[in-house]
């Protein structure tokens, strides 16, 4: 489901910051080799994510679901100078990628990647957060918010990609994914330590703020 038409799209990208080189050569790595291309952020949505992250201008920021690093590359252009961006995937090829354009980038010293289950690692990063972000497999994002709480800072942002699910979540009937992420979206609405606000851009922007 599109939820504004190409024209729009098009004329939404020519009126934004372009992306770099390397995200567009990243982008097109995906799109020629990779199973499911459309999982990459692009460059509406990573301009969005560099944006917010260049307004928090996080010392440490926590990725779940890392794929061929697009997104992690526009998180990290807001980090602080000595910040660290931690990124995790389960998918081995996935993050063979990501690493390779990460040491292409001038933030590659600052970017740590982890490969395996994110609920086993988020537990063990002794760390505190200013920034998340999730995009994942979508059974679990209410789990994750659950493990990411503890480790976010007071004033720190929650983002989660994917939550309107290409219209799904307004469906009477919903399979598995579609209900853990009208879950996921209902619980932090009505979460009183969060402060929410859903943005219909591209498939859905959840942003989420720690009181």
């Amino acid at each position: 489901m599109e939820f504004i038409n190409n024209q729009i799209i098009k004329y939404a990208e020519c009126h934004s910051d372009k992306e770099s080189n390397l995200l567009e050569e990243l982008s097109r790595e995906t799109w020629a080799k990779v199973l499911n291309p459309r999982m990459l952020s692009g460059h509406i949505q990573g301009r969005i994510l560099s944006m917010i992250s260049n307004m928090i201008n996080p010392k440490n920021i926590i990725e779940i679901g890392t794929y061929t690093g697009y997104s992690a590359l526009c998180l990290a252009e807001g980090l602080k100078k000595q910040g660290e961006l931690h990124t995790i995937d389960i998918n081995e090829e996935h993050i063979n990628i990501a690493k390779k354009f990460f040491k292409k980038s001038q933030y590659n010293n600052n970017i740590i990647t982890y490969n395996g289950n994110a609920i086993d690692i988020i537990p063990k990063l002794n760390l505190k957060f200013q920034l998340a972000f999730i995009d994942a497999d979508k059974e679990n994002y209410s789990k994750y918010l659950d493990l990411l709480i503890d480790k976010m800072e007071q004033n720190s942002y929650i983002i989660a990609d994917n939550v309107l699910w290409s219209g799904k979540v307004i469906k009477d009937e919903m399979d598995l994914e579609t209900k853990s992420l009208d879950t996921y979206n209902k619980k932090v609405l009505n979460d009183k330590r969060l402060e929410t606000v859903l943005l219909p851009i591209r498939d859905g922007l959840m942003v989420t703020k720690i009181k």
